[in-house]
């Protein structure tokens, strides 16, 4: 099972998600929190493999808390999945850098949101096309030199990073390029290593600030 937390200020919010949750065979709701204070102690308390965290909680807010759960200074890091009824830019990328595994709008529908759950669940931090690639898009370019190295990534690696910006899986990614998903899982952790990124979500945004994906 899914161990799964929520945490929101809108208890009607709380209670949908509870509900989506709770309807999967594979997953249990093992807490709800109203701010980011008490999320942050309850992640603690109860360890769950994924948090659903909102961002604007009084108290503490959803990237603060973020921070909290995924930093180096987390005992145990949980993987956080951040759902936000705003796509502002700067919450995006301040998501993503901090360790999210997703970002979703609350009006995503409950299929994505249980993907986005299963997804993290797995180490596998997906990236729905249709929303998190979308806000991707909007994150400004670093100021680098043309022609500068694309962090020392080989041609398959810049292949295999340019498909896991526009959503592919491991599996797709692999019919893709004709390679294993063994392969594919070797070269992401290349990448990984030399992008000094955690998941496949700062992967994509890495990809996309650097506009390497049309």
């Amino acid at each position: 099972m899914i161990r799964v937390m929520v945490a929101d200020d809108q208890a009607m919010v709380r209670t949908g998600f509870g509900m989506i949750i709770g309807a999967q065979p594979d997953m249990e709701l093992v807490g709800e929190a109203g701010d980011g204070v008490e999320a942050v102690e309850l992640a603690r308390r109860t360890r769950p493999d994924v948090a659903l965290l909102d961002i604007r909680m009084p108290r503490m807010d959803g990237l603060a808390a973020l921070r909290l759960l995924t930093g180096p200074t987390a005992t145990h890091p949980t993987r956080v999945v951040v759902v936000t009824t705003f796509d502002l830019d700067e919450y995006v990328h301040a998501a993503l850098r901090n360790g999210a595994c997703g970002f979703l709008l609350k009006d995503s529908g409950p299929a994505l949101l249980v993907e986005a759950v299963r997804a993290a669940a797995s180490g596998d931090a997906l990236i729905s096309p249709s929303v998190t690639v979308r806000l991707l898009r909007h994150l400004n370019p670093p100021q680098t030199p043309a022609g500068a190295p694309e962090g020392g990534l080989s041609p398959r690696e810049l292949e295999v990073v340019r498909l896991v910006a526009r959503g592919a899986t491991n599996a797709e990614i692999a019919g893709r390029l004709y390679i294993s998903v063994g392969t594919v899982k070797t070269h992401l952790g290349s990448v990984q290593a030399k992008l000094d990124v955690r998941n496949r979500v700062e992967i994509a945004a890495w990809a996309w600030e650097r506009r390497l994906v049309d």
